[in-house]
This record gives structure tokens, sequence and C-alpha cells, in this order.
């Protein structure tokens, strides 16, 4: 029985990866789209209808085009980073909650945070292992960025945590079966939003590949494959990312048609938002960071705790 049930997660596991990949093309293709339309320009129309094959033409055209090493690169981690990326985006989704036999554990957003906080090292790797001062910048700058948010994100988490005392995702959505967490700590669902562009390193946060001043960031080395594969990584991401904004303060009725819609429309506002705002100078990225989210969050948590206490002491 033990055999069958690990047959049954393997293929659940195996179906929601194909899935999130079909997902990314779509969201790449919607991008292009969007952008398109806000520039005053058509998007990608041509291949198929209205251009709905052109990610996988753009897939193709990557991973069959010749891969090129730098010669001085450290070979290994350089061939590694992108595939170690991609994986650590894809496993960040077994934590999303289903009705059927799957990884639903009661700390899943444990496994989030810890799974998330990973995907830094890569990136590091990245810019460094291809041996190149821009990459080196690129990957620098990423990673001082990632980690400056990714402290402000876990204690806003941690508020969420403290009004629901569970570390389940699925609680979540039992919680905001009357009343969305939106309308409850409106502050801390826009930090939490901020926080997630900067994590997932999107305009105006995009520090990491800032084309006008490092010609790429730290993926200038990568083609072909390797470059689809940190392309792939970020929109995985973003989409998860996207994911996890509904299940937490947009209600997260995960078992129904409007959580997909809701799931849409904020991968839209991603999108929007890269259309519409300039790049953040760097300086004030830093300052945003650990002056303005991480005293706020600090307070916010505290509230939290205590309003928790007072209650706790109300019922005893």
């Amino acid at each position: 029985m033990i055999l069958k049930d690990l047959i049954l997660i393997l293929f659940s596991m195996l179906i929601l990866v194909v899935c999130v990949l079909i997902g990314v093309a779509f969201l790449t293709l919607l991008e292009r789209k969007v952008l398109g339309y806000i520039q005053i320009r058509k998007g990608p129309n041509k291949v198929g209808f209205m251009g709905l094959l052109q990610p996988f033409s753009d897939a193709v055209k990557l991973f069959t085009k010749e891969q090129t090493f730098p010669f001085m690169s450290n070979f290994n981690i350089y061939y590694f980073s992108p595939v170690m990326n991609l994986f650590l985006a894809l496993f960040l989704w077994m934590c999303m909650p289903f009705l059927s036999v799957y990884l639903n554990f009661n700390l899943s957003l444990l496994f989030f945070l810890s799974v998330s906080s990973l995907s830094v090292y890569t990136i590091m790797m990245a810019g460094w292992s291809s041996n190149s001062s821009y990459s080196l910048l690129g990957g620098l700058r990423s990673v001082a960025q990632t980690i400056s948010y990714e402290v402000s994100l876990a204690l806003i988490l941690m508020s969420f945590i403290f009004l629901i005392l569970s570390l389940n995702m699925v609680d979540f959505i039992i919680y905001q079966d009357y009343c969305w967490f939106l309308f409850l700590c409106f502050p801390l669902c826009f930090m939490w939003i901020i926080s997630c562009l900067a994590e997932t390193n999107r305009t105006p946060f995009d520090f990491a590949e800032g084309e006008s001043e490092l010609v790429s960031g730290f993926n200038v080395e990568y083609s072909s494959g390797s470059f689809a594969m940190i392309f792939l990584a970020e929109y995985a991401s973003i989409l998860f990312m996207s994911m996890i904004c509904v299940v937490l303060f947009l209600g997260g009725d995960l078992y129904s048609f409007i959580f997909f819609i809701k799931l849409v429309f904020v991968s839209f506002f991603w999108i929007w938002v890269r259309g519409t705002l300039p790049r953040f100078r760097y300086d004030k990225l830093m300052y945003l960071a650990w002056k303005s989210f991480l005293p706020s969050s600090l307070n916010y948590l505290i509230f939290f705790f205590s309003f928790k206490m007072a209650i706790f002491a109300l019922f005893l």
C-alpha cells in the first residue's frame, strides 16, 4: 500500500511540474503581449494562432543552440548552477496544498522559506563560476538584494502565522472562508507583494539583470539551454509567488476555478509593474529593505503577537 501511495505521489509531482512548465511558457507569452500593448505595439503574433506557439518555438530554439563555455570558468559549478536553480524553483511547488495524496505536510510554510532561501546560492555560484567581472557584480548585487528582502519576507510571514497559529497552508484556506486577510492586514499584504517582487528579481528591483548597467547581470556568460533554465526558474518562481499571495491573503480557495483567475491576475500584476515602473536606485532599494520594511514588519509582528496573547488571556 505504501508503495502505491509513493507511486501516486511521484506521478502527481510529475504532472504538477509539467503543468508549471506549460504555465511558465504561457506566462512569458502573456508578458510579451502585455508589454507590447503597454508600449503601443503588437506582441508575438506570427507563430501559431495569435502567437500561441511562440514560447514553444523559443524553447526549441534555445535548447538546440550550441552551448558555449567560458575558457577560464569553473566548469562544474558553472554547468550545474542553472540546473540547481530550476530544480529549486520547481521543488518549491511541492508544498502546494492538494486534496489528493501529496506532500501537503503540516510545515509547508517552513519548507517554502527553506527552499526559497537556497536559491540565493545558485545565483551566487552562477555569477562567480563564470569568471567574469560583470556576472560577479550582478551575482553580488542579486545576493545582497535577495538576502535583504528575505528577512522582511520571513517576518511578514510570521505575522500571518501568528494570526492562524499554524504552518500549514491549508489552514489559510480554512481561516479565510468569510474574510480575506487582505482586508485584515492591508499594509502587510502590500509589503509582502513588494518583497516578492524584490525576491524574484523583477522590475523595479531587477538589479541582478540591470541590462543598462551590467550587460545582463549574473547570467551574462550563459547561452542556449543554461540560459533557458535560468529563465524558466525565474518565471516558475514568479508563478509560485503569485500562488502564495493568493493563498495568504486573497482567500486561497484552492478547490475552485476562482483561485486560478486570482492567480492569473496577480501574475498579470507582476507584468503590469514591469511595464509601468522604472528601475529603483540601488541605495534606495537597501534603504527600503532595512529602514522601512524591517521596522514595519517587526512592529506588526509584535502587534499580532500581543493581540494573540490578549485573546488567550481573555478566554483563559
